[in-house]
């Protein structure tokens, strides 16, 4: 993880943020996730609509963005994602947000906002698939379903080079839903994927995991739904 000198200007910048945040608490919804077993060092409860608007009224800024981060609040953590530089941001830097990770809203954050947007994505997707953490693994699904939706300059070989790692996932029960999502984004994004991804479900049908085995069944019920054969051709 890089270390910078701090300057007054962002110095300054990250006060007057911290200050705006305080207003944008939701106790309620602060409750429900702890109730729901989510915690973080300070969780205010702000919507990430509220701190989606609050964000667009600064310019991206990687020192900003690592102060942010650094403070370990949720709000300000989703901050971060929005205001870091994806241009900037180093691979060992990626490497010490996701060992940082603690939820899967971080997650789905950092793997949205920034992580997918930068120039390693694809490297560093691979790689958390293939980590001990599940938050980790988490994250580099993530991380692939959102190539699949924004990328349109990748290549599809890409994409199947994803879909080989996807075996030991499917056999995870703590992966199952963000697996099965990922798997369809992947394999809607045109017709040769989906005819790809469809015999890679099948095949998840022969591993020996009854995990495996269901959500091979949910993703063929899905996947051969003539709906959805009918949407991949629009998007090829």
């Amino acid at each position: 993880m890089e270390y910078l000198l701090d300057d007054p200007v962002s110095e300054r910048i990250y006060q007057e943020i911290l200050r705006k945040i305080k207003p944008l608490q939701n106790g309620e919804t602060a409750d429900s996730m702890t109730q729901r077993g989510v915690h973080y060092k300070l969780n205010l409860g702000a919507s990430v609509v509220s701190l989606q608007q609050l964000a667009s009224n600064y310019a991206p800024d990687h020192l900003l963005a690592l102060k942010l981060w650094n403070k370990q609040w949720r709000e300000t953590m989703i901050l971060a994602t929005l205001l870091e530089k994806p241009e900037e941001v180093s691979e060992n830097q990626m490497d010490f947000w996701v060992k940082q990770i603690q939820q899967t809203e971080i997650a789905e954050q950092v793997a949205m906002n920034l992580f997918s947007k930068s120039p390693f994505a694809f490297k560093k997707a691979v790689e958390y698939c293939l980590a001990k953490k599940t938050l980790s693994k988490i994250t580099g699904l993530l991380m692939m379903g959102r190539l699949a939706l924004t990328d349109r300059t990748a290549k599809n070989e890409q994409f199947e080079a994803f879909l080989e790692l996807f075996p030991p996932l499917a056999k995870d029960a703590q992966l199952s839903l963000v697996f099965r999502r990922v798997f369809v984004q992947i394999s809607m994004r045109n017709r040769e994927l989906y005819d790809i991804a469809l015999i890679q479900a099948h095949l998840l049908r022969t591993l020996d995991s009854g995990v495996a085995l269901e959500n091979a069944n949910l993703l063929i019920d899905q996947l051969e739904c003539d709906a959805v054969s009918e949407l991949v051709d629009l998007r090829s």
